[in-house]
């Protein structure tokens, strides 16, 4: 009997985020494109509690590869939420075939980001954390680019301690399972992926699997990644 095929959905949170999108858009679509023929997939974009052209931008560059929803939550794990439920609304198949990547709108993700994400689905792991890198230092102190490389771990085999929405792949059955995303402002991330532990899901953490995400100090999430990389500032000082 032949396997149902995999459908991808690929969920992005954003708010006032029209300077950064359109990178993380086309990289999406370019990923996207390199998928196998017999592979569908969907982009869903919750732009949340958004004040500049962030809607607009992503509904003219997903026309014809998703969707772009406007929310009032004010919440990155509500945003999420919403994202992954109007995916799965969409899609009409089993749902151990359907893979949830999750990135950020400030991120790019290299080409072969839903290949890699895929190698592992393929191969029985529901669940998936890779890592990023900075794609610029400049809003930081000279030592920062250097003080954060050294801080951020990944083991020798590969494995890392780390967590990020910006890049975290999950198979849908094991989300639901799971209870999805919560309504959290910060670490949404951590705590989902300590859910499916709970509930036993089958989890990878994978330092080659990588997105590039902006360097900027102030971010969208309080306590999120940008304070953490902020800090190294302090350190520096």
């Amino acid at each position: 009997m032949t396997a149902t095929p995999w459908h991808i959905c690929v969920l992005i949170p954003a708010r006032n985020e029209e300077e950064l999108l359109p990178r993380c858009l086309h990289s999406v679509v370019k990923a996207c494109s390199l998928l196998p023929p017999n592979i569908t997939y969907d982009v869903v974009v919750v732009v949340d509690s958004s004040t500049d052209g962030t809607l607009a931008i992503a509904q003219s560059l997903l026309a014809g590869h998703g969707i772009a929803l406007s929310a009032e939550v004010g919440i990155v794990g509500k945003a999420r939420a919403i994202a992954a439920a109007a995916a799965l609304k969409r899609y009409e198949g089993p749902s151990h075939r359907c893979w949830l990547a999750n990135t950020d709108a400030d991120c790019c993700v290299p080409e072969t980001w839903l290949l890699d994400h895929l190698s592992f689905a393929a191969n029985d792991v529901e669940a998936i954390a890779g890592t990023v890198d900075v794609d610029d230092f400049a809003e930081h102190s000279l030592v920062v680019s250097e003080r954060f490389r050294l801080s951020y771990q990944i083991n020798p085999d590969g494995t890392h301690p780390h967590v990020h929405g910006a890049n975290l792949g999950v198979r849908a059955d094991a989300y639901r399972r799971s209870g999805g995303w919560s309504d959290l402002a910060t670490a949404e991330d951590h705590d989902l992926w300590n859910r499916l532990s709970q509930h036993r899901t089958k989890r990878l953490s994978v330092g080659r699997v990588k997105v590039l995400t902006s360097g900027r100090r102030f971010g969208r999430a309080p306590h999120g990644f940008a304070e953490a990389l902020a800090a190294h500032n302090e350190v520096a000082a």
